[in-house]
């Protein structure tokens, strides 16, 4: 089956007289005919629906989706994008342990992983992608257990060379997470270049309407977790009387424990109804990004003539320095969102996003509809002048994430906003 077939096809498969689309099973409980039956549920003899926290009928459907668009073995989906990368990570983690991301990360990774993760006793290195593979051996410890990065970094948008950082973890015997937002997995498949679980806000492009939360964790199912340094998976869970998820689940050993542990005791589970939106969304996946791509490239080559601008990154500009690393890695498209810095600054960028008419000001991305966003001030306000250049991004950035209106509209918009700021 084709990606675009998966797309309307995948998860659920209506029988004789069932719903044609997607239903939305709006309910917490399910009845069951014995007490052995529901015995055998929570002793994860059997598969089932008991309670939605765990699973859902609607919910599974869209799961069974993500994991056959991604090349997964199993997905669990969640409240929010920031808990499925929470989850993701503490499914492996616990005090003591150590990790290494990408200093190019989205803010509230950024902040996660920074402050969140030490009050738990976890530790991070953050390292420069863009260092030799010999450099980033270096932030190697004993106790290093994963290492993190996103395709396309949100919102300095450099493109990750999943080769290097494969080989640095599997060289390691440590799994490689990557969060696959900005590219999706019609751009990209991280797990056909070495990465072992990917992740997803859904809010952004896969859902694409901004009418629902949601993440998603996808085990690619491929990484040896009995090597030793991964006893969660490997030895007996007490809370399961003994049960050892290596040895019982296989290749969904990740994904299993990740659902009946981590949901089970954290609960960040997706609403029934937000997950009937987000299939909606993936219905029509395709025919957005590649309209997404379109625009941006179109946007992408008026703003570099601009003279107010001192710099653009969008790595589908053969100009752009990451243009080799996307051509690699996605050579068939990229996404909407393109990052640009006002050369006078703070102020000047302010006035610039103020000017703007047709396109929305908004703590958001990945839409539908064109809207721009001022990093610094928002969404990574936490971080210092510091952090922020690490993260590429200075007091001038802006973001822009171009939408599937008629390109022509966005640049008239674009156009006179930029007069207004030259004067």
């Amino acid at each position: 089956m084709e990606f675009e077939t998966k797309c309307l096809h995948a998860g659920y498969t209506p029988g004789n007289g069932d719903p044609r689309d997607l239903p939305i099973v709006q309910s917490t409980t399910y009845t069951y005919d014995s007490t052995e039956s529901i015995g055998k549920l929570f002793d994860l003899e059997e598969s089932g629906f008991f309670y939605t926290r765990l699973a859902n009928p609607t919910t599974s459907a869209v799961e069974e989706k993500l994991a056959a668009l991604e090349g997964g073995v199993g997905a669990l989906c969640t409240a929010s994008g920031q808990s499925a990368t929470f989850y993701a990570l503490l499914n492996i983690l616990e005090s003591g342990d150590h990790f290494i991301s990408s200093s190019y990360i989205y803010g509230g990774t950024y902040n996660l992983f920074a402050h969140t993760f030490k009050k738990m006793g976890i530790d991070v290195t953050f390292v420069d992608q863009f260092a030799p593979l010999e450099e980033l051996k270096k932030a190697i410890r004993p106790n290093t257990k994963a290492i993190f990065g996103e395709t396309i970094a949100n919102p300095a948008m450099h493109v990750l060379d999943f080769a290097k950082f494969a080989q640095l973890a599997h060289e390691h015997e440590i799994p490689f997470f990557v969060d696959n937002t900005f590219a999706t997995p019609y751009f990209c498949q991280p797990f056909q270049h070495g990465a072992d679980i990917v992740i997803h806000s859904t809010t952004k492009y896969l859902d694409g309407h901004a009418v629902a939360t949601g993440g998603v964790i996808i085990d690619g199912g491929r990484f040896d977790w009995a090597n030793g340094k991964f006893p969660q998976l490997a030895e007996p869970d007490e809370t399961y009387h003994g049960i050892v998820y290596t040895e019982t689940f296989g290749k969904a050993a990740y994904i299993t424990k990740a659902r009946v542990q981590l949901m089970r005791d954290l609960g960040a589970t997706p609403a029934p109804q937000n997950s009937f939106y987000l299939n909606l969304g993936l219905e029509t996946l395709p025919l957005r990004m590649d309209r997404h791509y379109e625009n941006a490239l179109k946007v992408a080559e008026f703003i570099q003539n601009q003279p107010s601008v001192a710099q653009i990154t969008y790595p589908g500009l053969p100009e752009d320095p990451n243009f080799a690393l996307k051509e690699r890695y996605l050579p068939n498209g990229l996404c909407g969102v393109i990052t640009f810095e006002i050369a006078a600054g703070r102020s000047a960028a302010a006035k610039w996003l103020d000017a703007l008419e047709l396109v929305s000001l908004e703590v958001h991305v990945a839409d539908i509809r064109t809207c721009a966003l001022h990093p610094a001030t928002s969404t990574h306000r936490q971080m210092s002048d510091e952090e922020l250049l690490a993260a590429g991004i200075s007091p001038g950035t802006i973001r822009l994430s171009c939408g599937i209106e008629n390109s022509a509209d966005v640049l008239s918009d674009l156009a006179q906003a930029f007069q207004k700021l030259e004067g």
